[in-house]
């Protein structure tokens, strides 16, 4: 299906000075959580995914109680029905049985568990990424339900930069995914992730200079970190081959003036990507080296239906995390980096990081990293 991003009304941050009050109280007083607060989700039937999961716990060091193991199809996309069987019902029964489902705030799930629900499209479709219903796996076992699967969902941390992620007040859990093209490539998101240090370049890039959703956001981002921390370009051009980058915020391959599948950048240990892309999670399949970017006019040259760039490319050439989506989300609904660049630069996990800046859940979105990475407070 070809991508467009559409329009939304979000609501702004009421002054520069009052977000820097903001990241000063979330600095001082968010307490990071740990690995008890971690369910690592493992499909038996690949063998990736206990790879995976074997070398996460072995790294974090999770209790055996925290690893929960399904069985379930290794294709990325996965049938309703069989996913409520299959990866939802066992998943709430893990935590319920090791009487996890308060304590447990974040679940990893691991390539080869499914990516992806096939359904109706647009603004009320039943379609969504599997790790994006999981958030909302918390609601449904304490309600004793399920939520209503139709369009999007609202994030009720979206936005709350003060906030400290707990429950019950948040009643949802923040899922990212272990993935990447191989093994080895998720190995090495895992092992970045434990070498966190809040240094480097926040890398933000405008597709141009005009007053447009998006941009907007972007600009509003730069004016929230730290001036000599931030490479800026407001211009039609695109930022390519940066050194030191800790963060990457930009418009992928829907910047027109961007015909490079990679950006050449050397990323730092712990760095993240955000892009205003629709299918860029649509497949973790490597496509092949001579494969790269191009619109939507040119069908032969698409890899896995599209035209545009990829996650998981991010995460080869060494980001050690990075957000995507499975399918259009619509631009309101992507990952909004004035939230998302100033927590991580505060301090704030990962998965927290991310969540706080995406608006809907049950939708497109999935988080890929370690969700405990966290750079450290700033002048660590």
């Amino acid at each position: 299906m070809r991508a467009a991003l559409g329009q939304s009304s979000l609501r702004y941050p009421k002054s520069a000075g009052w977000i820097a009050m903001a990241l000063v109280f979330a600095q001082q007083t968010l307490a990071a959580q740990g690995v008890a607060n971690v369910l690592l989700v493992v499909n038996d039937a690949s063998r990736l995914s206990r790879d995976i999961g074997q070398y996460y716990a072995s790294r974090r060091g999770v209790p055996s109680k925290n690893i929960c193991h399904i069985r379930t199809s290794e294709t990325e996309e996965i049938q309703r029905s069989e996913y409520d069987r299959e990866i939802a019902g066992p998943i709430g029964a893990c935590l319920r049985r090791n009487q996890l489902t308060e304590q447990v705030l974040y679940i990893v799930t691991t390539g080869g568990v499914p990516l992806k629900i096939p359904g109706s499209g647009e603004m009320t479709g039943d379609y969504a990424a599997v790790d994006s219903e999981l958030t909302l796996l918390y609601t449904d076992l304490k309600q004793g339900k399920g939520h209503a699967i139709a369009g999007p969902f609202p994030n009720p941390f979206f936005e709350q930069r003060q906030a400290k992620f707990a429950h019950p007040q948040f009643p949802i859990y923040l899922v990212t995914r272990l993935a990447a093209y191989d093994l080895e490539g998720v190995k090495g998101i895992i092992d970045r992730s434990l070498h966190a240090v809040n240094r480097g370049k926040f890398v933000i890039d405008t597709e141009s200079p005009d007053a447009k959703e998006g941009d907007t956001w972007l600009r509003e981002a730069v004016n929230l970190l730290p001036k000599d921390r931030v490479v800026f370009d407001n211009s039609y051009k695109v930022i390519y081959d940066q050194t030191d980058v800790i963060a990457y915020a930009g418009w992928g391959s829907n910047d027109h003036q961007r015909h490079r599948r990679f950006l050449g950048f050397q990323w730092l240990p712990g760095a993240i990507a955000t892009e205003f892309v629709s299918t860029n999670a649509r497949t973790f399949k490597k496509p092949p080296d001579s494969w790269s970017i191009s619109d939507w006019s040119q069908k032969q040259l698409w890899f896995a239906g599209s035209p545009q760039s990829l996650t998981a490319d991010y995460l080869l050439e060494g980001a050690t995390a990075a957000t995507g989506h499975v399918d259009e989300p619509y631009l309101g609904f992507t990952a909004h980096p004035e939230y998302l660049l100033p927590a991580y630069y505060s301090g704030r996990n990962l998965a927290e990081s991310y969540y706080l800046s995406i608006r809907a859940l049950s939708w497109q979105n999935i988080v890929i990293g370690d969700p405990l990475c966290s750079l450290g407070p700033p002048g660590r």
